[in-house]
């Protein structure tokens, strides 16, 4: 067996040890191994992303809305039940959909189609430090344009990306509102993450956990709840986009605002509104 035989050999044993992790625990007696590979990983990444946006949603509203109510959000502000259920909906219908992503990633890099690696060990840890930052830096770029076009293309905002800005105010911004998009919407803003792995050399399992991330990460930034975060575009900032409209159309970081002149700092406004 060749080289790179062996490791597109290690993609499908990775992948198939994902498969039996999540689906071992749920369809007894290995029955899922029988469903063609794109279903296996598709059935996976919607059980582990169903749940995921789930415990982590009614964790985080429970310790802030519950556990510390009025501490971090005032009461006038903390969201109806009515309000988050609809945003789980939303989602829900949604989350079918956003799992064709990783699944058709995860096509791509086991037949070699794209520049992903397996392990760590076969470029080294520096290397893997630089195309990491590489990796991120286009996940940014990208998910910061393909946003803001959302929003200044007229039509995609008022078919797609209107679905998700109904939610304006704390009142009705919530952990659950964190993927209650559009499907295609949601699928849009997360396509950065496959395209990168075209461009550089990408850890296969990394680019995995980041994807998964994003339903952790968004619920974060959906809560209202201001921290001094710079760079880390945190609750602060994501609240501002909420309520203007045209201002941090960022991800992770705040940089692309700043670089192409979109942010608005949270500090600032608080400064006016004293």
């Amino acid at each position: 067996m060749g080289t790179a035989e062996e490791c597109l050999h290690q993609f499908v044993e990775e992948t198939d040890w994902y498969n039996g992790i999540v689906l071992d625990a749920l369809v007894p007696g290995g029955s899922w191994k029988r469903l063609p590979r794109p279903l296996q990983s598709w059935l996976r990444n919607y059980i582990g992303g169903t749940a995921l946006y789930l415990v982590s949603g009614f964790l985080w509203c429970f310790y802030i809305y519950y556990l510390k109510r009025n501490v971090y959000i005032p009461k006038d502000s903390i969201p109806s039940n009515k309000a988050m259920l609809l945003q789980i909906i939303v989602a829900m219908k949604a989350m079918p959909w956003y799992c064709m992503l990783p699944t058709l990633s995860e096509y791509m890099v086991e037949n070699g189609w794209t520049r992903c690696f397996s392990s760590v060990g076969e470029v080294g840890w520096p290397a893997y430090i630089v195309y990491q930052t590489i990796y991120l830096l286009i996940v940014e770029f990208g998910i910061y344009w393909m946003h803001r076009e959302l929003h200044d293309i007229k039509p995609l905002y008022k078919y797609l990306h209107a679905t998700h800005h109904i939610y304006n105010k704390q009142n009705t911004l919530s952990p659950f509102a964190g993927l209650a998009f559009h499907p295609l919407d949601g699928i849009l803003q997360a396509v950065p993450h496959v395209i990168a792995l075209f461009l550089f050399p990408s850890h296969f399992r990394t680019h995995i956990l980041l994807l998964f991330c994003e339903a952790v990460w968004t619920a974060n930034i959906h809560d209202c709840i201001h921290g001094k975060t710079w760079p880390v575009m945190g609750a602060g900032y994501h609240t501002i986009h909420h309520t203007t409209y045209r201002h941090n159309y960022g991800h992770y970081t705040v940089w692309m605002d700043q670089i192409f002149g979109t942010l608005r700092d949270p500090e600032e406004e608080f400064k006016k509104a004293d």
